[in-house]
Parts: C-alpha cells; structure tokens; sequence
C-alpha cells in the first residue's frame, strides 16, 4: 500500500528531467523540418550515374571540362611552367587587395578588349578579379540591381542558356525573361525571331549575350549577323552584357573569338563582361576570373569601381591568389603566352575534328538518313545533337552514353576510341 501511494505521489526527480526531454516535450518540430528537398544538379546527376555504371563502354558526355585523347582531365603545359616558376620565387600568401591581382586584371583586360583599344587606352575600364565566370556575372548582377537606372531591371536571355544565368541574376535581385535564340527544327541559330524580340523588348532592356561558342547549344551568330545584332541593340538602347567563357577556346583564335565583344565596343556601347579562365586555361578549380565594365571616361571609371569594391567587400573579401598568378604569368611573359595560344588551338582543333569525325561515321559510314550539318556547324565544348529526351535515356540505357536530357553532349569527352561507338548509338536511337 505504501508502494502504490510513493508511486502516485509527485516525483521531485519530475522536476529535473534532462534538457533533452524538456525541449522534446516543448517543442517537437524541427527548425528545419520546412526546408523542403532542392532538386538535384543536371550536370552532377549525369556524372553520378556515370560513375555508377559498370559498362567498359560508358561516356560521360555531360561534364563541361576538357579531356585528352584518351579521356583524362589535360593540364597544359604552360600553366604547369608558369606553377614551377611561381614555386620558385617563394611567394607569400598574403590577401591580394579587393579587385584582386592588378597584373592579371590589366592582362584579362588586354585579351578581352584587345591591345589597341580605346577604352583600355584612356584609361576607363573598370576591372575586377573575380570568382572566375560565375562570380563575375553574380558582381555584376548585384551592380546592375543597385545602379542601373536606364531601363527595367530585368536581364533577358536566350532560349536555352547556361542553367546557372537564371539562378544567379534572380539571386542578385533581378528579374529574367528570354528571347529566341535556338531553332530546333534546323539545330541552329533563331536569327528572324531574336532579332524580333530584341527589337521589341522595351528601351533600355539589358540583353546577355555569349560572346562565343554558346552555351548549351555551340550555335554562334555570323559576323554579319553579330553586326545586325549590334545594330538593333544600338537603336534601342539596350545594355549589353558579355558572357565570355570560351576565348581562344572556340576557333582557337583569341581575335576571332572576342568578335562580337570588341565589335559591340567599337559601336560605342558600354558594355559589361563576365570573363572566364577555366576553360581556355585549363584552371577550373582555381576559379580564375574578370567582371569588367566600360566606362565613359576615366572619373566615371574611379567611380564605378569604388562601388564595385563596395559591393565585393561583404561577399567575399578579396580573391584568391594562386590562380591569378598563373594566368597572369601566361599572359605577360611573351614565351609563355604564345606556347599558350598554340596549346588552345590545339585544343580547339581537336574538338572540331571530333565533330568532323562523328558526323562522318552517321552519314558516311552509317548511312544516316537524318541531317547532322550541325554538329560541325556549331562550335566550342559543347553541341546540341537534337536528341529528344526519349531517345537520351534510350542512348543511357542501351548504350551506356550519359549526357543532359535536353540532348546537350560536350564534345570534349568524345575521343578517337569512342567516337565510333557514339555514333552508333545515335543512329541506333534515331533510326
């Protein structure tokens, strides 16, 4: 009886439980229990089921980094030189100030806009190191957001882009829409209906464009259609902004590819550029990069640039060192910079015979009824096969072929020992 009673009794112990029970009995909704499931990653999903796949056979078409003939991730030689040379001087790692390296930004500015050009010659460009090419379009998101008085704050695209333009504009703060740019009927350039939307997208309107060798699509605007381009965008006042990722790396010539921006330049619009070096550097995880904008004059420049800073400092700080030093180093010893040109028309060369290559054995040796003039009408990494989506999983699935859903391959993961094979597995799936 006594027993019962203590039990039914008040326990002081009742009055000391262990936090973990007191905050389980107060609250038992995690404060993340809201976040929901994000989508996974295009690219990083291919890749993942690449690795996965047992087949001696398998291709991964889907990663935008270039390869060597036999598949494995290239290292040029004139940025291992430039590293031994960097080693050898014993340099600190001290921060680099916030717009970052000032030999390497001067040098970007140079391959960008080229050696004569005015804007560099008086002295009103205003030039950052940056995140490499995504940084650089997130720096210049965040300007246009706070600066850009001229028209809407609404970045427009073309029908497809890169898959990170609209998330990075969008978390800068600006609006996104599109205008045509890709034809699938004929796998190649939209030319009437861009020039139609440009023309009646409202004054002012801010257009990106890529400079060379689009991307997903590796279809590029004529120098004659570039001019027409110019022309449209100049009537209506339109703010251009570069997308830069692939000089050199398209045509294997630096001048040819950077047409459309000097061009734009020489018109008289005041253009922003987002430059990249990963790809015609081979510097990918170095992120080594340039968000540059032209200015009216050098006061103008001073300005713009102290507000650049600004915009920086909460972001990240300054850049990192390592490689700036190396681009930087390529691009202004003379022997280094010519060896680095040579190996990025090598690179280039190699990509257009893979493309010369695949469309011979579709139609040559495989007699494909279909048309595959785009695949080497297109240009730079990547190349829009015209591929459905049935027929990609059908090319993953029975052959072992991993690239996006929307058909998009990167030309740099096919080789001499599987071109063969990719061809015969497209014509399989497109029969």
């Amino acid at each position: 009886m006594l027993v019962s009673r203590l039990s039914a009794a008040p326990s002081l112990m009742g009055f000391r439980r262990p936090l973990a029970a007191v905050l389980s009995s107060t609250s038992s909704v995690s404060t993340w229990s809201k976040v929901t499931q994000g989508p996974p990653d295009a690219i990083l999903g291919v890749t993942e089921a690449f690795k996965a796949d047992p087949s001696p056979e398998k291709m991964n078409l889907g990663v935008g980094a270039y390869r060597d003939d036999s598949g494995k991730p290239y290292v040029l030689p004139s940025v291992r030189k430039a590293e031994a040379d960097l080693l050898s001087q014993n340099l600190d790692k001290e921060y680099l100030g916030i717009t970052g390296l000032a030999s390497f930004t001067k040098a970007a500015g140079i391959l960008a806009y080229g050696t004569d050009s005015p804007v560099l010659q008086e002295n009103r460009l205003a030039i950052t190191q940056s995140i490499s090419g995504t940084g650089a379009l997130r720096l210049g998101g965040a300007f246009l957001q706070r600066f850009y008085e001229d028209g809407p704050k609404k970045v427009w695209l073309p029908t497809p882009s890169w898959g990170n333009h609209t998330p990075i504009f969008r978390d800068a703060g600006l609006d996104v829409g599109t205008y045509r740019y890709f034809d699938p009927s004929t796998n190649g350039l939209n030319y009437e209906g861009m020039l139609e939307d440009l023309r009646n997208l409202d004054t002012g309107s801010i257009v990106l464009l890529h400079a060379c060798a689009h991307n997903p699509t590796g279809v590029d605007p004529t120098r004659e259609q570039w001019d027409e381009i110019n022309r449209v965008c100049k009537e209506r006042s339109h703010f251009i902004f570069f997308d830069m990722a692939y000089q050199g790396f398209a045509s294997g010539n630096i001048t040819q590819d950077s047409y459309a921006l000097r061009s734009f330049v020489q018109a008289g619009h005041r253009v922003a550029l987002s430059q990249s070096f990963a790809k015609n550097m081979g510097l990918y995880g170095e992120r080594v990069g340039a968000f540059s904008l032209v200015c009216a004059d050098e006061e103008e420049r001073k300005r713009v640039e102290s507000q650049v800073k600004i915009l920086v400092r909460p972001l990240y700080s300054n850049p990192p060192v390592n490689g700036a030093r190396i681009a930087s180093r390529i691009l202004n010893d003379p022997d280094l910079y010519n060896q680095w040109l040579s190996e990025v028309e090598g690179m280039a060369s190699r990509i257009i015979d893979m493309r010369t290559q695949l469309r011979n054995h579709l139609e040559k040796d495989l007699g494909s009824s279909r048309p595959w003039r785009h695949i080497t009408d297109q240009i730079g990494m990547f190349c829009f096969t015209g591929l459905t989506p049935d027929q990609v999983a059908r090319i993953t699935r029975d052959h072992h072929v991993y690239l996006t859903k929307d058909g998009r391959i990167s030309v740099a993961g096919i080789s001499s020992h599987n071109v063969d094979h990719l061809a015969r597995a497209m014509h399989d799936v497109t029969k």
